[in-house]
């Protein structure tokens, strides 16, 4: 897939709408961020990006419910619901999962959720990737680059 054309369309909406954007990241360990950084004037529409990696950093910097399940849907809404607080963005992306070799909590390598939060509204998709961790994480940032650009397109603003 071809991720440079959809961070061009992501930062055409973003400038256009005059939307800022905030990502967590946690399954995906900045590498989402570091996509979208390379859109047009980034620097105008990109808040920035808080990784998450470990549990303690979701609960005590993003305010993730302490005990939630690391690998749902409702993680990764609250993950997104923080970021956005935090960096007073307008929109927030974020994505959690298993990238493997592994399972880990019970989830086979490859579950994805990535959530998604903007004025008031709220939303998740789940994945089942396959493949080497690396693929994993390509698929899950090509995901939630998609996931962005459809909140983005749908916009009521």
């Amino acid at each position: 897939m071809d991720n440079e054309a959809q961070v061009a369309r992501i930062a055409e909406a973003a400038l256009g709408q005059d939307v800022k954007i905030a990502v967590a990241e946690s399954l995906t360990c900045g590498a989402l961020v570091s996509t979208l950084g390379l859109g047009e004037e980034s620097a105008t529409w990109l808040s920035g990006a808080v990784v998450a990696y470990q549990m303690s950093t979701k609960v005590e910097v993003l305010g993730v419910e302490e005990g939630i399940d690391p690998c749902s849907a409702q993680c990764a809404v609250q993950l997104a619901t923080g970021v956005r607080e935090l960096l007073g963005a307008d929109v927030a992306v974020a994505t959690t999962g298993v990238g493997g070799p592994d399972s880990e909590g019970g989830h086979e390598p490859g579950t994805v959720y990535i959530g998604w939060v903007r004025d008031g509204e709220q939303g998740h998709r789940g994945f089942d990737f396959s493949g080497e961790p690396a693929d994993i994480l390509e698929q899950t940032v090509t995901a939630a680059l998609g996931v962005l650009e459809g909140v983005l397109r749908t916009s009521t603003r």
